[in-house]
């Protein structure tokens, strides 16, 4: 039996690509989100060079028409998806003296609110009306810091967002999880590794519904 999509968002370097990687080699057609276009084409040539099906979509997750647009030319090009795994987000510490208000408009607009754009959008396409919504959160959702403030929020933010639409699927066939990173991804703990961070994800997506789960709270 042939397998849905995979729509990967916040494909990157690291452990976005990973995602996309893992997701191909189980046989899902995958679509990488990001908003370097040059970048995501290599990632998806790469892909495709190994026999997977790539294709790339350059967006921004902070703007919420053509973030929707660009998730509803993927699903109606590789049809209903299996699975979303929003990966998007902004990273950086605040600046050491006070909060930017404009850029801490933007880490939620990315974090947290692109994350629900994302939801909404994939939810009623999704293939047969089941299938995974995964999110990557980050241990400063458990414990802030005030060096990265916005980012502290943000996460905290969306871990409350996933766990409520988690509550608000139960009983039907979707899987709403979020993976909180508590540890540096690609540090000198093997467990941080992209790759094999991103074989959670996967597993997570593979769980047996009696095994779900809203959190996996990786360290």
């Amino acid at each position: 039996m042939s397998k849905g999509s995979a729509l990967i968002v916040g494909v990157g370097p690291g452990l976005g690509l990973a995602l996309a990687q893992a997701f191909a080699s189980d046989g899902h057609p995958v679509a990488l989100f990001g908003r370097d276009a040059a970048r995501l084409d290599g990632y998806a040539s790469g892909l495709t060079a190994e026999g997977r099906t790539a294709r790339a979509y350059s967006v921004d997750a902070s703007d919420p028409e053509g973030f929707e647009a660009a998730l509803t030319r993927a699903a109606d090009e590789f049809g209903p998806p299996d699975v979303l795994v929003y990966n998007a987000a902004v990273m950086g510490p605040d600046a050491p003296t006070k909060l930017d208000a404009r850029e801490f408009a933007h880490t939620l607009a990315v974090n947290v609110t692109g994350a629900v754009v994302a939801a909404q959008t994939v939810l009623p396409r999704l293939r047969d009306g089941r299938g995974s919504l995964l999110f990557t959160g980050g241990g400063f959702a458990l414990h802030p810091s005030p060096d990265y403030t916005s980012l502290s929020v943000s996460k905290a933010s969306l871990r409350a967002y996933v766990l409520a639409l988690h509550q608000q699927q139960q009983g039907s066939d979707v899987h709403v999880s979020t993976v909180t990173v508590a540890g540096a991804i690609g540090g000198d703990n093997p467990r941080f590794a992209p790759a094999t961070l991103a074989a959670a994800y996967l597993n997570l997506h593979q769980q047996p519904q009696d095994q779900w789960q809203a959190e996996l709270l990786y360290t």
